[in-house]
């Protein structure tokens, strides 16, 4: 997760770097997409995730700078990634991944985007496929996503259903941030932590 001061570096260990890099886990490609759009300079982003049954849907609007259509194409290409956002780099390989994953499950997935207007994504995927990926932590994913630094506001809708009944929640970078004051320190992480 990106942390004030870190200039685009994941935060902890080599290791945990390395894992972050690596889209491992639905968590790990769910916060690459929301990192996206805070760099697009997205001042409000919508996530909304849907475990219903055996199916994970994920939702994410953003305001940020949009892309015309030869820039949303280059996007899904592994071998492009936007000058102006990663200057350091020659690749980007967050949503050609995140297609790669979609396509070899079976699932669906659509961006749409407009210069100036932002961008939507929404990707389903069938979790009982024996290839499709663990979860991973999305709580802690979530805390990184609300902790990124910036004037941004973030909704996080979560919502799952199955056996053992249906739960939701809705989380708000602004209510939280009110309600613990700042989210920088140990002490409020922690409470951010075991509210969410």
């Amino acid at each position: 997760s990106l942390r004030k001061g870190d200039q685009g570096s994941p935060a902890g260990d080599s290791r945990e770097a390395s894992r972050r890099l690596m889209h491992f886990a639905v968590s790990d490609y769910l916060v690459d997409v929301v990192e996206n759009a805070l760099q697009a300079g997205s001042s409000h982003t919508e996530v909304a995730v849907r475990e219903l049954g055996t199916e994970l849907s994920v939702d994410v609007r953003d305001t940020g700078h949009g892309m015309s259509e030869a820039e949303l194409e280059g996007a899904l290409n592994p071998f492009f990634s936007g000058r102006e956002k990663h200057p350091n780099r020659r690749v980007g390989l967050g949503l050609p991944f995140l297609k790669q994953l979609v396509d070899e499950l079976g699932g669906d997935l659509s961006v749409g985007s407009n210069p100036g207007q932002g961008t939507s994504l929404r990707f389903t995927i069938p979790m009982s496929h024996v290839d499709a990926p663990p979860m991973g932590d999305l709580v802690g994913a979530f805390v990184d996503m609300l902790c990124y630094d910036g004037a941004y506001e973030l909704v996080i809708h979560r919502e799952r259903s199955g056996t053992a009944g249906e739960n939701a929640y809705t989380l708000r970078r602004s209510e939280l941030q009110e309600a613990l004051g700042e989210l920088e320190t140990a002490a409020s992480l922690r409470l951010l932590r075991q509210y969410i």
